[in-house]
């Protein structure tokens, strides 16, 4: 999706306003997060910050939080470890997976990324409020991409393991 300055946002594991697929979600077991592609900042720019919230939820709820990024063309990809991740909402320095209740209808989650005009000097573990702040003035250009979500109605019984025996 086109942003302010001329940047654009997408993922190649969904469109833009999709649904996110439960791969990225609590519903799957070895759930990690989304990957991201972007086009070129606008000249100026030095870094580049990710931050995922979901919007459908009751004040804000920060599922990343990351910054460090080579001001140019580029990517995170599936999974990938970025170069500085701050805390999500649980206070965890890594990919918040969306776990909603079965009866919560489709989340929309925000994927927003920030074009800078400095590096920031941001420790790896800041919060989501710390990195706002330290945008603030600084940013060069901007993109939004947006996805929705909404848990699965899988039967929970697939997940017992009772019958297993670790003796």
């Amino acid at each position: 999706m086109m942003g302010r300055g001329g940047l654009k946002l997408t993922s190649p594991a969904f469109a833009a306003g999709g649904e996110l697929d439960p791969c990225f979600t609590a519903d799957e077991e070895d759930a990690v997060a989304p990957p991201l592609e972007w086009t070129a900042p606008p000249p100026g720019a030095m870094e580049m910050a990710v931050i995922v919230e979901d919007a459908s939820s009751d004040g804000p709820t920060c599922h990343w939080a990351v910054w460090g990024l080579s001001a140019q063309k580029g990517k995170l990809l599936e999974g990938e470890t970025p170069p500085r991740v701050g805390k999500n909402s649980l206070g965890d320095s890594e990919w918040l997976l969306p776990a909603l209740p079965k009866d919560d209808p489709p989340h929309t989650f925000v994927f927003q990324l920030f074009a800078l005009d400095l590096p920031l000097t941001l420790m790896p573990g800041a919060t989501r409020e710390q990195l706002f702040e330290a945008l603030e003035g600084h940013v060069v250009a901007a993109a939004v991409l947006t996805a929705t979500y909404q848990a699965s109605d899988q039967d929970d019984e697939a997940w017992d393991d009772d019958d297993d025996d670790f003796a």
